[in-house]
Protein backbone atom coordinates (compact mmCIF):
# COMPACT_ATOMS: atom_id res chain seq x y z
CA UNK A 1 0.00 0.00 0.00
CA UNK A 2 1.32 3.32 -1.13
CA UNK A 3 -0.34 6.51 -0.15
CA UNK A 4 0.07 9.16 -2.42
CA UNK A 5 1.30 12.92 -1.71
CA UNK A 6 -2.39 13.49 -1.12
CA UNK A 7 -2.76 11.39 1.68
CA UNK A 8 0.08 12.49 2.99
CA UNK A 9 -0.48 15.82 3.12
CA UNK A 10 -3.86 15.82 3.56
CA UNK A 11 -2.98 13.63 7.15
CA UNK A 12 -0.22 16.41 7.78
CA UNK A 13 -2.57 19.20 8.09
CA UNK A 14 -5.32 17.59 10.00
CA UNK A 15 -2.46 16.89 12.42
CA UNK A 16 -1.94 20.74 12.29
CA UNK A 17 -5.41 21.66 12.79
CA UNK A 18 -5.76 19.06 15.69
CA UNK A 19 -2.80 20.88 17.16
CA UNK A 20 -4.59 24.07 16.68
CA UNK A 21 -8.40 22.75 17.63
CA UNK A 22 -10.26 25.25 20.11
CA UNK A 23 -8.15 28.28 18.93
CA UNK A 24 -10.95 28.96 16.00
CA UNK A 25 -10.27 28.94 11.89
CA UNK A 26 -6.68 28.58 10.56
CA UNK A 27 -6.03 30.32 7.68
CA UNK A 28 -4.92 28.59 4.88
CA UNK A 29 -1.65 30.99 4.26
CA UNK A 30 -0.69 29.82 7.93
CA UNK A 31 -0.96 26.10 6.77
CA UNK A 32 0.70 26.56 3.31
CA UNK A 33 3.89 28.41 5.59
CA UNK A 34 4.22 25.76 8.15
CA UNK A 35 3.48 22.64 6.10
CA UNK A 36 5.11 23.73 3.12
CA UNK A 37 2.45 22.99 1.00
CA UNK A 38 0.91 25.54 -1.95
CA UNK A 39 -2.10 27.04 -0.94
CA UNK A 40 -3.96 25.87 -3.79
CA UNK A 41 -3.17 21.96 -3.44
CA UNK A 42 -4.73 23.02 0.43
CA UNK A 43 -7.57 24.42 -1.46
CA UNK A 44 -7.76 21.00 -3.13
CA UNK A 45 -7.10 18.83 -0.44
CA UNK A 46 -9.93 20.31 1.83
CA UNK A 47 -12.22 19.59 -0.57
CA UNK A 48 -12.14 15.81 -0.04
CA UNK A 49 -12.21 16.20 3.91
CA UNK A 50 -15.24 18.94 3.76
CA UNK A 51 -17.00 16.25 1.56
CA UNK A 52 -16.18 13.35 4.15
CA UNK A 53 -17.37 15.98 7.04
CA UNK A 54 -13.83 16.36 8.62
CA UNK A 55 -13.52 19.69 8.37
CA UNK A 56 -15.57 22.71 7.62
CA UNK A 57 -14.52 26.26 5.87
CA UNK A 58 -15.58 29.54 7.51
CA UNK A 59 -15.50 32.89 5.30
CA UNK A 60 -14.81 36.42 6.57
CA UNK A 61 -11.51 38.39 7.80
CA UNK A 62 -11.53 35.50 10.63
CA UNK A 63 -12.44 32.72 8.25
CA UNK A 64 -10.27 29.53 7.69
CA UNK A 65 -10.75 25.74 8.01
CA UNK A 66 -11.28 23.63 11.24
CA UNK A 67 -11.82 20.12 12.14
CA UNK A 68 -15.58 19.54 12.06
CA UNK A 69 -15.36 17.24 14.96
CA UNK A 70 -12.95 16.81 18.00
CA UNK A 71 -9.51 15.58 17.27
CA UNK A 72 -10.57 12.05 19.13
CA UNK A 73 -13.38 11.68 17.03
CA UNK A 74 -11.10 11.46 13.72
CA UNK A 75 -9.06 8.99 13.21
CA UNK A 76 -6.19 8.31 10.59
CA UNK A 77 -8.18 6.11 8.49
CA UNK A 78 -11.15 8.93 8.22
CA UNK A 79 -8.69 11.00 6.85
CA UNK A 80 -7.00 8.25 3.89
CA UNK A 81 -10.61 7.28 3.19
CA UNK A 82 -11.43 10.93 2.59
CA UNK A 83 -8.48 11.44 0.40
CA UNK A 84 -7.10 8.16 -0.93
CA UNK A 85 -10.61 6.15 -0.83
CA UNK A 86 -9.95 2.68 -0.15
CA UNK A 87 -6.35 1.25 0.27
CA UNK A 88 -5.54 -2.00 -0.52
CA UNK A 89 -2.23 -3.25 -1.62
CA UNK A 90 -3.68 -5.24 -4.29
CA UNK A 91 -7.20 -5.22 -6.38
CA UNK A 92 -8.34 -8.63 -5.54
CA UNK A 93 -8.77 -7.86 -1.86
CA UNK A 94 -11.61 -5.32 -2.40
CA UNK A 95 -12.61 -7.20 -5.73
CA UNK A 96 -11.97 -10.68 -5.55
CA UNK A 97 -13.92 -11.40 -8.66
CA UNK A 98 -11.57 -9.70 -10.44
CA UNK A 99 -9.22 -12.80 -10.29
CA UNK A 100 -10.03 -16.29 -11.34
CA UNK A 101 -7.20 -17.40 -8.91
CA UNK A 102 -8.91 -15.60 -5.80
CA UNK A 103 -10.78 -17.96 -4.12
CA UNK A 104 -7.97 -20.56 -3.32
CA UNK A 105 -4.77 -17.93 -3.83
CA UNK A 106 -2.08 -17.74 -0.78
CA UNK A 107 -0.68 -14.74 -1.80
CA UNK A 108 -4.31 -12.93 -2.38
CA UNK A 109 -4.14 -14.22 1.68
CA UNK A 110 -1.27 -12.77 2.58
CA UNK A 111 -2.62 -9.26 0.87
CA UNK A 112 -5.45 -9.56 2.95
CA UNK A 113 -3.73 -9.90 6.03
CA UNK A 114 -1.88 -6.74 5.22
CA UNK A 115 -4.58 -4.73 4.23
CA UNK A 116 -6.33 -5.23 7.75
CA UNK A 117 -3.35 -4.88 9.87
CA UNK A 118 -2.72 -1.71 7.93
CA UNK A 119 -6.81 -0.83 8.69
CA UNK A 120 -5.94 -1.79 12.34
CA UNK A 121 -3.39 0.85 12.67
CA UNK A 122 -5.26 3.42 10.62
CA UNK A 123 -8.24 3.07 12.91
CA UNK A 124 -6.15 2.92 16.20
CA UNK A 125 -4.68 6.70 15.32
CA UNK A 126 -6.71 9.44 16.46
CA UNK A 127 -5.80 13.51 15.39
CA UNK A 128 -5.50 13.67 19.37
CA UNK A 129 -3.24 11.42 19.58
CA UNK A 130 -1.19 12.84 16.45
CA UNK A 131 -1.34 15.34 17.44
CA UNK A 132 0.17 15.17 21.29
CA UNK A 133 2.71 13.32 19.08
CA UNK A 134 3.20 16.39 17.14
CA UNK A 135 2.97 18.64 20.11
CA UNK A 136 5.85 16.46 22.09
CA UNK A 137 8.12 16.35 19.19
CA UNK A 138 8.65 19.67 18.54
CA UNK A 139 9.11 20.40 22.16
CA UNK A 140 12.10 18.02 22.31
CA UNK A 141 14.21 19.33 19.27
CA UNK A 142 16.98 20.96 20.84
CA UNK A 143 18.87 23.80 19.78
CA UNK A 144 22.54 24.76 20.00
CA UNK A 145 24.23 26.85 18.76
Amino acid sequence: MKVSTKGRYGMRIMVELAVRYGSGPVLVTALSESQGISANYIHILMGGLKTAGLVRSLRGPNGGYELARKPEDITAQDVVLALEGETVPAECVSEPGCCPRSAHCVTRDMWCRIAASADEILKSQTLAQLAESQCRHEHDLTYTI
